[in-house]
C-alpha cells in the first residue's frame, strides 16, 4: 500500500477502543499495513494506564488467537513490547514457555520479546529462562530477539549479564 508507518501509528491512536472484532477483520487482511494497523491500535490502547483488565485481556486474547496473522518480525515486536507483556506481568507466564517451544518462528520470538515489559519492571527471571530455551533455535530472528532482550536485561542487572 505504501502507507508510512509513522502515519499509521498516528492514525492508530484515534482508533483506541475499536471493537476487537474490527481489529480481527484488519488482521485477516493480506496487506501488511492493515495488519500493522490492527496490532498498532491494540498496542496504543494497551499502553493506556486507564485500560481495564478486561479490555487488556480481550486484546491479548485476540493477539494469541490470531497469531497466525502476526507473521513477521515487525508485527511481533509491535504487539509484544507492551501488550502481551503488560497483560502477562501479573499472571503465571506458562503461555510464554509454551510459545518458546512452538514450531512457529513468530510465536517463539513473541515468547522472548514479551519479556520486555517484565524487564522494565525489574523482573528478569523469565527473560533468562526463555533465552535458555531458545539458545539452540535455528531461526536468526528468534536469536536476534533473544539477544535484544538479554542486552536490555543486562542494563537492569549487570551481574546477571
Amino acid at each position: 500500500m505504501g502507507v508510512k508507518m509513522g502515519h499509521l501509528f498516528t492514525l492508530a491512536k484515534s482508533f483506541a477502543g475499536m471493537p476487537v472484532k474490527e481489529s480481527e477483520k484488519l488482521l485477516y487482511n493480506p496487506v501488511h499495513e492493515a495488519r500493522a494497523g490492527a496490532v498498532s491500535i491494540m498496542d496504543k490502547e494497551s499502553r493506556n494506564k486507564k485500560i481495564t483488565p478486561g479490555r487488556l485481556k480481550e486484546l491479548f486474547d485476540l493477539y494469541i488467537k490470531r497469531h497466525d496473522r502476526i507473521n513477521n518480525r515487525h508485527l511481533v515486536d509491535l504487539g509484544c513490547l507492551h501488550l502481551t507483556g503488560r497483560y502477562l506481568f501479573y499472571k503465571p507466564g506458562k503461555i510464554l514457555y509454551k510459545l518458546a517451544k512452538s514450531k512457529n518462528t513468530w510465536e517463539r520470538r513473541t515468547s522472548i520479546v514479551s519479556t520486555c515489559c517484565f524487564i522494565r519492571q525489574g523482573q528478569l527471571d523469565d527473560t533468562f529462562t526463555i533465552a535458555e530455551i531458545l539458545i539452540n533455535d535455528t531461526e536468526d530472528l528468534v536469536h536476534k530477539g533473544a539477544g535484544w532482550m538479554l542486552r536490555f536485561a543486562g542494563t537492569k542487572n549487570k551481574k546477571r549479564q
